[in-house]
């Protein structure tokens, strides 16, 4: 039997461990998949900081694309119906639901599916058959794992370029609609960032700010299409930072907010960026970073509209390939990895991530 290695999150707060494992057999309609390229999503920093409770030992990564090596029995097409073979290049779903519970069923909401699992994040790498997560030479798809054949137009570094930000950003602007000519700020110049970004300006936003750092993020959002950025560097004061969004927005603040920073205090702050009446979404506060002070009566006297979105669902990766189909996305998406780490460099991809100076950081096993 075939022996190949995994990057395994085994302590909070401490280095990945390489291991290997036996390559498993495959059942029906599961697919085991050779890993092409993974991408470091800052949830994966949280997880590893201990800011989400998850079974360890657990091999993250849940934004992986690769090549399928074989297919069980009965999985002969991917979501979209499209032919499925050995060799074929191909992304998936990060999670499975299991399409009966209370949420899935009745409420149409499966991303609160009580017994949702994501790959990368919620399976103990110690129970067969082990290989779940994208840092790794290979993973074993589930069966009922939504797949996607990727087209030989769209790079591999578009879709990891893009991650689960885009999908997560479009799930999230379901519920907090932009609309043709709405002013928009985001808070945050990371990959969710920069989706939402990506995600306003084409759903007919007449203006965008992006709030953040380094520097060269914040470039990079003008590159996407930002009309404004500005520096918490530069401008480290709260209050000087409303100024600046309102001397950008206009006197009555913005439409949308979308907060993709993960960091709790940005949301009271963004509050103070709104109109009144306007939408505010929180995006970016995935994982558990602790309690901040609000003030209620912002949002009464404010009247606003507050959204939080959790994950995503097949759907939104099949629209998030079909926005990276138009080629300035595309680009755009496959332009903002910045570093490739090797497995074994898996701990120094998460710590490059961690100190926020990046771009996009992919492992390539």
């Amino acid at each position: 039997m075939s022996v190949c290695k995994a990057a395994v999150l085994t302590a909070y707060q401490k280095p990945l461990e390489i291991r290997d494992y036996t390559v498993p057999e495959v059942g029906p309609e599961e697919a085991l998949i050779r890993v092409e390229m993974a991408g470091i999503c800052g949830t994966d920093v949280h997880l590893c900081d201990g800011e989400l409770s998850i079974p360890l030992p657990v091999i993250l990564g849940h934004e992986t694309v690769g090549r399928i090596e074989k297919l069980g029995d009965g999985l002969r097409q991917d979501w979209r119906g499209a032919p499925l073979a050995a060799g074929d290049r191909i992304t998936w779903a990060s999670s499975v639901v299991c399409g009966q519970c209370y949420y899935c069923r009745l409420k149409r909401q499966p991303t609160r599916c009580l017994s949702r699992k994501a790959y990368g994040i919620s399976y103990c790498a110690d129970e067969a058959p082990h290989l779940r997560g994208g840092y790794a030479e290979y993973i074993l798809l589930r069966a009922g794992s939504a797949i996607f054949r990727i087209p030989d137009s769209l790079p591999t570094e578009s879709v990891i370029g893009a991650g689960c930000a885009l999908t997560t950003a479009l799930h999230g602007l379901e519920r907090a609609t932009v609309t043709l000519s709405d002013i928009v700020v985001i808070q945050g110049a990371g990959p969710v960032g920069l989706a939402a970004l990506a995600v306003s300006l084409q759903s007919g936003a007449s203006r965008v700010i992006v709030i953040g750092a380094p520097q060269r993020r914040l470039e990079l959002a003008l590159e996407f299409g930002a009309h404004a950025v500005i520096s918490i560097d530069e401008v480290p004061n709260p209050e000087e930072r409303r100024k600046r969004v309102l001397q950008e927005t206009g006197p009555y603040g913005a439409d949308v907010v979308v907060e993709c920073v993960g960091r709790p205090g940005a949301v009271p702050e963004g509050w103070e960026f709104c109109r009144d009446g306007a939408k505010y979404l929180v995006l970016g506060q995935y994982a558990n970073a602790g309690d901040v002070s609000v003030n209620p009566h912002t949002i009464t006297r404010k009247q606003l509209q507050i959204f939080g979105s959790w994950g995503f669902e097949p759907r939104h990766v099949d629209g998030a390939l079909k926005l990276l189909e138009i080629p300035h996305w595309r680009q755009r998406f496959a332009s903002g990895i910045t570093h490739r780490f090797s497995l074994s460099q898996a701990s120094q991809a998460i710590e490059t991530v961690r100190q926020g100076n990046a771009g996009k950081t992919v492992i390539v096993p």
